[in-house]
């Protein structure tokens, strides 16, 4: 049995009361029986034998099914906290028919590991199930696999039952057969376990993924725990949506809290015709984090995890005089609300600033934060990137934090669909190739159309501001087509879009010349960071062709949003 750390030998009072598993990586399953009533107080412990010198934890009861203290009654399971986590992978569940073995004449080896007395180490028992019949809906009954094998005595209680060949549990020891002579006992199997315990249905993976399947992924997953892979709540959706064949199961809205629970999501969650090629697809994604970039910029695979502050600004509806700001923090895959409310124009900047700093406390010390501003479409030239970032700092906001602007009018479900498909292309490519509309550009908004939709499509870059009359029918196909990124200066051609012949001396040229230099090697995941650097270039150089440049990035899956029926911010164009 490999990765056999996850045994546990359970004390109290400082002697050996039975045996358990670890199935979190704070939770240890064992018999009621096996604790009593024992807590922390009366030194309850667990101790894993196979990770030698590791000291013993205390432990506390924090679940139970409500058995009854006779050696026939339901519900024989506790559930035990440790004072904390432990760097031990947890035991791997079997499919709930595996321990029965797919032909009754060949059933299937069951490894037991218990500590009866003289066995303070541990010891192993082999074991088959007699038959598939579920005794009083609660029991699978065990029997010895070779006539003088070890009997289940006392000591083996809370012990796992596993697969011998690939190790996975099937169910846990409950009593053995009383008599000296007879070698055969009870084990309640993870079905039954989860009907009591229900933070144990999310564990057991479906009959549809082969076993040397289940075992890689998991071998996968304990390799880069142990590497510390780098894996935020955004990149493991991320990870889980390039997997997902078209008829599973979207990522929880609460999204994932380590990469374990990805895996075990595909794993316990998927079934059906295609949920072998998902987990070979899966699989794909975690072995691609060890060939991931050792820095952000060298390629897709160190992509951040952005942790974005939105501000909404819409026309208030109570006069010119008036904009309705909303402030959001996003944070652990969840939406945090900060700030609603319609103000006097005059005020918005100090408002903004103000909500912005509150909305920091929301997000997790380290991250990569993101500035986004949805704005509407005639206000998408806004400059607020050369805001202030604070009352007493005269630093442009956009110098301190890569900051991005998107359009409120692709909030549209259809276009979130289409952009998160965009996304997922985006992500394999290492630069961001420019699509140029020149100022002087006689392509037809139609035909820009088709061009975005490409395959290769990622950024339209423009050389005039979208005012200009003669590039405002293209910028507006850019938004809708979608294109992903939008690139321009606000300061546009100085020569001005109607005139220019777009040669040498146009500034508009000059912008997307120097743009797609910058751009050519960045992932369009890094883009916010590439803007920021350039920007805080511009502020230090006058005259720098960057000085203006408004960056239009819209990636849906930076934001989520499992709480899209709140009643602030209900029509941000991230719900």
């Amino acid at each position: 049995m490999n990765s056999a750390e996850w045994h546990a030998r359970i004390e109290t009072a400082g002697r050996v009361a039975g045996a358990g598993f670890l199935i979190t990586p704070r939770k240890v399953l064992t018999c009621a029986h096996v604790v009593g009533g024992a807590g922390a107080a009366d030194g309850l412990t667990v101790t894993f034998t196979e990770r030698p010198g590791f000291p013993a934890v205390p432990a506390r009861v924090v679940a139970d099914g409500g058995w009854g203290g006779g050696p026939t009654d339901l519900g024989d399971l506790a559930v035990l906290e440790l004072a904390h986590e432990v760097p031990i992978a947890p035991a791997a569940l079997a499919p709930v028919d595996a321990a029965h073995g797919q032909r009754a004449d060949r059933p299937r080896k069951l490894v037991v590991y218990g500590f009866p007395v003289g066995f303070d180490e541990g010891t192993l028992a082999e074991y088959r199930v007699t038959a598939a019949q579920l005794l009083n809906r609660e029991w699978i009954q065990l029997e010895a696999w070779q006539p003088g094998g070890q009997p289940l005595a006392p000591g083996f209680s809370g012990a796992a039952v596993a697969l011998a060949d690939t190790g996975e549990v099937v169910g846990m020891v409950t009593a053995a057969a009383g008599a000296q002579d007879v070698r055969n006992g009870r084990m309640m199997p993870t079905e039954v376990l989860a009907r009591y315990w229900p933070g144990l249905e999310g564990l057991v993976p479906t009959s549809d993924h082969g076993a040397a399947d289940r075992a890689r992924l998991r071998a996968l997953v304990e390799r880069a725990v142990r590497a510390h892979l780098d894996c935020g709540p955004v990149r493991l959706v991320r990870l889980y949506e390039a997997a997902r064949g078209p008829l599973d199961p979207d990522a929880p809205e609460e999204g994932f809290d380590s990469l374990w629970s990805a895996a075990l999501f595909v794993l316990c969650e998927i079934d059906g015709a295609d949920a072998a090629g998902t987990v070979a697809r899966f699989t794909a994604q975690v072995e691609a984090l060890f060939q991931a970039p050792a820095t952000p910029a060298a390629g897709p695979g160190a992509a951040p995890d952005w942790s974005p502050i939105l501000v909404d600004l819409r026309h208030s509806g109570a006069g010119d005089g008036h904009v309705r700001v909303e402030v959001s923090a996003y944070s652990g895959g969840r939406r945090h609300p900060v700030a609603s409310e319609t103000v006097p124009q005059a005020r918005v900047r100090a408002y903004v600033q103000e909500r912005i700093d509150a909305a920091f406390r929301y997000l997790t010390p380290g991250c990569d934060e993101l500035i986004a501003f949805a704005l509407p479409r005639d206000w998408i030239d806004l400059p607020v990137d050369r805001w202030a970032s604070a009352p007493d700092d005269e630093t442009p906001l956009g110098s301190v934090y890569p900051l991005v602007v998107t359009d409120q009018a692709r909030l549209r479900p259809g276009t979130r669909h289409q952009l998160t498909r965009a996304w997922k292309r985006l992500d394999t490519l290492p630069g961001a190739r420019v699509h140029r509309v020149e100022c002087a550009g006689s392509e037809e908004p139609a035909r820009l159309r088709l061009r975005l939709r490409r395959p290769d499509a990622c950024l339209a870059g423009f050389a005039t501001a979208p005012a200009a009359s003669r590039t405002r029918p293209h910028f507006d196909t850019s938004l809708t087509a979608p294109a992903p990124v939008v690139v321009w200066s606000r300061g546009g051609c100085a020569g001005g879009a109607e005139g220019c012949a777009g040669g040498d001396g146009c500034a508009g040229k000059t912008f997307l010349d120097e743009l797609d230099a910058c751009v050519a090697a960045v992932p369009p995941a890094e883009l916010p960071r590439e803007i920021l650097a350039l920007r805080e270039e511009a502020d230090a150089e006058e005259g720098h062709w960057a000085r203006d440049i408004q960056l239009l990035w819209d990636d849906p899956r930076v934001f989520t949003d499992p709480h899209g029926d709140a009643p602030a911010h209900a029509r941000s164009p991230v719900t």
